[in-house]
């Protein structure tokens, strides 16, 4: 495979120019005319004085126009960087400024947020995406290679700053020549195009469907909030291949969206960004025999996915644990203590990641960067610090175990919060649960928080502190509860823990004021 990740989706369009490549609803574009368009898109980049390593901020809808955008961008020898148009202007104002784009590409009603923060880059030529204001000539030839940047993806920053990873042409290729292989990705695949294009989940499903010569099914944003939408995506469309995040499982699995017999046309079906629930993968493998299941495991600065695991049977009860596997081609799961030795099968240590998918690093941010990404051991080369604990079996397999920010000590105990969370997430009457831990002025020193979400089965009367009490000791029950229509989310569709805690927090804060302690909330 071309270690530049545009070329062999163009080699798809001389091949077969005449097959559909992208769609979204009935807004269906051919492989010939995403050429087509792409190369336009390029051209009067080229004209307009882009040079290779140019950022293109690319406040584009997501739909086929979109994927055109960056492959116009990538053909120029551009940089793009995908804008999450439901940021607030605050926020966008900051990436926009950290991104310092010389193009901004803006279609539509999307081009109007992108004027709320026009400030953030005034020398940035800004041009628009209807065909009559595109060139049409041959581009000239652009000096890339591996290293090159392809695009720059905006991630939350613990600081409240947005950090920009820098992802190479090398990055992906490597990755998706692996998938596509591992998968058998064919021209006959339908594929999901579920996650947005600011989440580095898209890159599989744009460049891995395209360089295979499939069909890319983009998923409208409108359909997370309503699960029979996907399944009815899912079945209108005869998709062979769903990847999602796992929240998106749960919804639609305790929605009963997903039909008892399944989806017939699905023949794999992957999951990425967070831990899918035991419960919940059970009850999808139990509906599509025919299909395979394969976890996969990695952060953004690792490009896609750096592990994976394919499961060879249904999990044989609710508690069993999924492992996140062993290295996707080219990657290495390093499982180390606080002195970057191995540690042995069964013990927890900090995960650390090798291999060809680790991003050069963050954009324009020295010190970030060296923090995260460290010497290797061994010698030679990086790991990146992940942040994650994990612990390996006697086979070599990685199981992830918690944020290594997750473990609390509350009441003298040591408390791994996923544990928890996991225990909570098998209870019926839940449809989404987060746990998190805040600050205590009593001697608990960390207090417990559950978050949740009632799924159809819940009801007023149901407690959920006594239904986990079977399952955990009693030290590990949440002290404080939180009953929620839905979970909040992060512009990637996980479960923003960050403001779970700061509700907890603030319903702390109301109690206090009303001159009352802080009792523990209670559902029901």
């Amino acid at each position: 495979m071309s270690p530049l990740i545009h070329e062999p989706v163009l080699e798809r369009t001389q091949d077969t120019p005449e097959r559909l490549a992208v769609t979204l609803g009935d807004d269906e574009i051919t492989y010939g005319e995403l050429e087509r368009r792409s190369r336009r898109i390029a051209a009067t980049l080229v004209e307009h004085g882009a040079r290779p390593g140019n950022r293109v901020c690319l406040f584009v809808a997501k739909s086929p126009t979109a994927v055109a955008a960056m492959l116009g961008c990538l053909r120029s020898g551009c940089v793009y960087v995908p804008i999450d148009l439901g940021s607030p202007p605050a926020r966008l104002r900051l990436i926009v400024e950290a991104a310092d784009p010389a193009f901004v590409l803006a279609d539509g009603a999307a081009g109007s947020a992108f004027e709320q923060v026009r400030d953030a880059a005034p020398s940035a030529a800004v041009l628009g995406l209807n065909d009559d204001e595109f060139d049409d000539e041959a581009l000239p030839a652009v000096a890339l290679d591996a290293a090159s940047p392809a695009h720059i993806l905006f991630t939350s920053g613990s600081t409240g700053t947005p950090k920009g990873v820098v992802i190479t042409h090398g990055n992906v290729a490597t990755f998706v020549e692996w998938a596509n292989g591992y998968f058998g990705l064919t021209p006959e695949d339908r594929v999901s195009g579920h996650a947005p294009f600011h989440f580095d989940l898209s890159t599989f499903d744009v460049f891995g469907a395209l360089s295979a010569g499939a069909e890319l099914h983009l998923v409208p944003p409108a359909a997370n909030l309503r699960p029979r939408d996907l399944a009815a995506l899912i079945e209108r469309r005869q998709l062979t291949q769903w990847f999602s995040v796992p929240s998106v499982f749960a919804y639609m699995d305790k929605l009963r969206a997903v039909p008892e017999s399944g989806f017939e046309s699905l023949r794999r079906i992957i999951w990425c960004g967070d831990v899918l629930p035991t419960p919940v993968l059970r009850s999808w493998m139990l509906r599509h025999p025919h299909a395979t299941f394969t976890n996969l495991y990695g952060p953004t600065e690792a490009t896609i996915a750096s592990s994976y695991h394919t499961l060879e049977a249904v999990p044989p009860d609710d508690t069993s644990a999924v492992p996140i596997g062993v290295g996707c081609g080219g990657e290495e799961l390093l499982v180390l203590d606080e002195a970057l030795q191995s540690v042995g099968a069964g013990v927890v240590g900090d995960l650390y990641i090798a291999g060809a998918g680790l991003s050069p690093g963050y954009w324009r941010d020295a010190e970030k960067t060296a923090a995260a990404f460290l010497p290797d051991p061994r010698g030679g080369g990086r790991i990146y610090r992940t942040g994650d604990l994990a612990r390996r079996d006697d086979d070599g397999l990685a199981y992830f175990v918690g944020r290594s920010d997750s473990q609390i000590k509350s009441r003298g105990h040591r408390i791994e919060l996923g544990e928890v969370e996991s225990a909570a997430n098998t209870l019926s009457q839940v449809r989404e649960v987060a746990v998190v831990a805040v600050d205590a002025s009593d001697f608990e020193g960390k207090a417990i928080c559950c978050a949740w979400a009632p799924s159809e089965q819940a009801s007023e009367g149901d407690r959920l502190r006594a239904e986990l009490q079977p399952l955990l000791p009693s030290y590990m029950l949440p002290s404080r509860w939180l009953r929620l229509p839905s979970l909040p989310k992060n512009p990637n569709g996980k479960i923003d823990r960050r403001r779970v805690r700061e509700l907890f927090e603030e319903a702390a804060g109301v109690e206090a004021a009303d001159g009352r302690a802080a009792p523990a909330r209670r559902s029901g």
